[in-house]
């Protein structure tokens, strides 16, 4: 059994010696030069399931938001705002908030239910309140949707002062 096993090492390591002269022979080799040397790309294949993922993700409805940042400014701790963040379908099909929240309590978000046609306008209405806050204010309001990318994330500022 050892022997088998070390005739086979040496014959490994014959072999692949040789292959990897084969392989430096042949750059030198005249017959080769003027050879052009190309590269291949990753995204070679354009297939059935690709276009076809392709087709559904052009064909997915889409956001196109006025703004995703409002700055309320300065507010008085215990103030409560609130901003209606506009935006259009402008995809190809119906689209379906499924959800949208706060990245806190103080942040309520309310929003149609009902889907929002290619074309038609939508809104997400986002009340803060400020109450016991104080200093610099970052919220997030996520969104989930029937997208590509299926969440989507607005955000709002603030100061609050406190008296």
């Amino acid at each position: 059994m050892y022997k088998v096993f070390l005739i086979s090492i040496l014959f490994l390591s014959f072999s692949c010696n040789d292959i990897s002269k084969d392989v430096a022979d042949s750059t030198k080799n005249p017959v080769n030069k003027g050879v052009v040397k190309t590269s291949l790309s990753a995204n070679l294949v354009m297939n059935e399931k690709t276009a076809e993922s392709e087709r559904k993700k052009s064909s997915m409805p889409k956001f196109n938001f006025e703004k995703e940042l409002h700055d309320f400014g300065q507010l008085v701790d215990g103030e409560k705002v609130s901003y209606s963040f506009k935006f259009t379908n402008s995809g190809d099909t119906p689209l379906i908030i499924s959800n949208a929240k706060g990245s806190c309590g103080c942040t309520v978000p309310n929003w149609s239910r009902n889907p929002i046609a290619p074309g038609e306008s939508g809104s997400i209405d986002v009340t803060f309140d400020s109450s016991g806050r104080s200093g610099k204010q970052n919220k997030a309001i996520t969104l989930t949707a029937n997208t590509n990318p299926s969440r989507k994330v607005l955000n709002i500022t603030s100061e609050v002062i406190t008296n």
